[in-house]
């Protein structure tokens, strides 16, 4: 009994973290379109690329020969001298075909943006941008292009990714790299969380840097996750494969001895409701009863299979570049009268209203915060390669639902907890 309610009480104050991370003090209001839209200033890289200016370095954090054993792990996936997640040497074959076209795109465009919003993650490096670059040697460096967001970091995180630039330009990559003064500590969190998202994919919403894409180029889109080169792979492999608008992993963390999953804020699923139930006591007594009142998503999520949902980001995610070429949204704060909730779930939302809901969670891509925690999760819920086999069979694709829930759950907070339309306060609703 006494565990259980030390349990409940670690979970409710996880709950309570993820909430502060992303609620502000003020009314949410919605950038205006310059701040959302203006480019940043640019350089040009040695592949020919232009990329926004990285703010000079003041005073080096790190000493010379502690970038450039950071950039040694991030370049050399079999590097040992600094610690990350030992993921698996597997076959890429499945994944092969994605270094074809499509059909329907112009190969001279890029094919992949990878973007990422990071702060403070100086040790996470050699394992996430490690294999992020493993996935751009893979994917061909002349398709693919990086776009990395830093700010507020103390660690030397910034120094760190503004020394990989050299590197990369020997790949033939484009990368764009910026340091941000914005904090989203400070005034109203999602509001400043939108823009730094922005300021990733802003590539796509420069008139110009937006030729080089293709509304079929797929964006990947990570958190400061412990994630192998095959997760990323899959879910760009899924993306295609189930012919989706956007595809997300399972993020998990851990309040007690077994993994919960993270992302509850964010992601509803078919039924507009969370993944678990979260009664008005904030209790997390119900954590592992994913999908109580969706059968058919509880059972595709035992079977590892991917299934549709309303909203999710769940540490990483791949969409599709249409929709910001084509400026129909970008990401943003809720509106007035709108639901308070975070950026990523209004990024869904409006993906839905201008027609591309093909929206799954990839179940068999398991994601956690830490090289430690994320090793934890591989052997708790298995490597991605464990479960992916071949290039996918019938029982994987989804019998997509083209209308959302009616109603969606909106959880300012736990006390108050409802249900109201979907497609509240969109222009012309």
């Amino acid at each position: 009994m006494r565990r259980k309610t030390l349990f409940a009480w670690q979970a409710a104050c996880l709950l309570l973290v993820a909430l502060t991370l992303y609620l502000g003090h003020d009314q949410l209001a919605r950038l205006p379109r310059p701040a959302l839209f203006q480019p940043p200033g640019h350089q040009q890289s040695r592949n020919g690329s232009t990329s926004p200016v990285a703010k000079p370095v003041e005073h080096g954090i790190l000493s010379p020969e502690n970038r450039t054993a950071y950039i040694q792990a991030i370049m050399q996936p079999n590097a040992t001298h600094l610690p990350r997640l030992q993921c698996p040497q597997s076959d890429f074959s499945r994944y092969d075909y994605l270094k074809r076209d499509d059909g329907e795109s112009d190969s001279s465009r890029i094919q992949y943006l990878i973007a990422l919003d990071l702060r403070e993650c100086l040790s996470l490096l050699p394992r996430l941008i490690g294999s992020v670059v493993e996935t751009i040697r893979f994917l061909g460096p002349e398709r693919c292009a990086l776009s990395i967001i830093e700010g507020n970091s103390p660690d030397g995180t910034g120094e760190v990714l503004a020394a990989l630039r050299p590197e990369l330009d020997k790949l033939t990559t484009t990368y764009y790299f910026q340091s941000s003064d914005i904090n989203p500590k400070q005034g109203n969190r999602i509001e400043k969380l939108a823009a730094l998202r922005n300021m990733a994919v802003q590539p796509l919403l420069d008139d110009e840097e937006a030729k080089k894409y293709s509304p079929s180029t797929t964006v990947v889109f990570l958190n400061d996750v412990a994630i192998c080169a095959e997760d990323i792979l899959e879910l760009a492999h899924q993306r295609r494969f189930l012919g989706a608008d956007m595809t997300c992993a399972m993020d998990w963390t851990y309040v007690g001895r077994d993994p919960t999953f993270y992302d509850v804020w964010i992601a509803r699923g078919m039924t507009g409701d969370s993944f678990f139930e979260i009664p008005a006591s904030g209790s997390w007594d119900s954590a592992w009863n994913l999908f109580w009142n969706d059968p058919g998503a509880h059972a595709r999520l035992a079977a590892y299979r991917p299934f549709q949902v309303f909203s999710c980001w769940n540490g990483a995610t791949a969409f599709t570049a249409a929709p910001l070429l084509h400026r129909q949204i970008a990401f943003r704060a809720a509106r007035e009268g709108e639901c308070m909730q975070g950026e990523p779930q209004l990024f869904c939302k409006d993906l839905w209203f201008h027609g591309h809901g093909k929206i799954a969670v990839v179940p068999s891509v398991s994601l956690e915060y830490s090289d430690e925690k994320g090793r934890q999760i591989k052997l708790a819920k298995g490597f991605t390669s464990q479960w992916a086999t071949g290039l996918g069979s019938d029982e994987d694709k989804i019998d997509w639902r083209l209308e959302p829930p009616a109603q969606v759950k909106c959880i300012p907070s736990y006390e108050h907890q409802f249900f109201e339309a979907w497609n509240k306060t969109q222009p012309g609703t």
